[in-house]
């Protein structure tokens, strides 16, 4: 589980980064980010009921990516808020798979 201090939970915090954050898109996931001037960064990780109607799917796809996120959170640079929105193409794949393309689109972003 993310420390509290990684999540992103404020409405106004995640509408802000929606509007005017930069994108970083993938077969199996988008990356919206923006600065935060603090001193860690913050995640989300969406996982819509497009993606899958099952509840236990899209909990599973959300939990695998914020572990790929705490496994890494020493290498990533502080500062940023960082919307992970997964898309559809990720459903039944491995671990290893996502945790592939989640490292990809931070690297894309320049966060990594």
């Amino acid at each position: 589980m993310l420390p509290h201090s990684n999540r992103l939970h404020l409405d106004k915090d995640i509408k802000t980064l929606f509007a005017k954050g930069k994108g970083v898109f993938d077969v199996y996931a988008g990356l919206k980010f923006r600065k935060n001037n603090l001193d860690v960064s913050r995640f989300a990780v969406v996982v819509g009921t497009k993606v899958s109607k099952s509840a236990v799917v899209r909990n599973r796809i959300r939990r695998q990516v914020r572990e790929v996120i705490r496994t890494r959170l020493a290498e990533i640079k502080p500062g940023f808020d960082v919307m992970m929105l997964i898309r559809k193409e990720s459903v039944g794949k491995t671990y290893l798979e996502l945790e592939r393309h989640v490292v990809d689109g931070l690297r894309k972003a320049k966060i990594l």
